[in-house]
């Protein structure tokens, strides 16, 4: 039996009202309001999607609209035409021209989960 890599999809006319948890990559096109959060999986945002929700995720893609705070432990990736007001916190983020947000960013986090042990202990404890 073939494993499937394609992605779970929330569709355009979908209407989701709560917590949206799960281990697979998610494809959101409809309306989420609430939380979602996809603990070692990618998040997309489609054109099309009107999220009201916190995002957490490993890498966030947002290609529509987000109202609420996006927490990444990889990437987060802001596209042309979408609009995001919220807070972001992650490791690394991309934004492209024309990508609309206002909020804070945060791109400590996950820094000190990934600290070599020995390069702190060469550098004396400190870094």
């Amino acid at each position: 039996m073939a494993v499937e890599n394609t992605p779970a999809r929330i569709g355009k006319t979908v209407v989701i009202r709560g917590e949206v948890k799960g281990s697979e990559d998610l494809i959101v096109d409809g309306r989420v309001e609430g939380t979602v959060s996809l603990s070692e999986s990618r998040l997309t945002i489609g054109p099309n999607a009107n999220v009201a929700a916190d995002l957490s995720a490993k890498d966030v893609l947002i290609l529509g609209q987000v109202q609420g705070n996006i927490v990444a432990s990889g990437r987060v990736e802001l596209r042309a035409g979408c609009q995001v007001v919220g807070d972001i916190r992650a490791l690394r983020l991309a934004v492209e021209d024309n990508a609309v947000f206002r909020g804070k960013v945060d791109l400590t986090q996950g820094a000190q989960k990934q600290l070599d042990p020995v390069a702190v202990a060469q550098a004396g404890g400190v870094l």
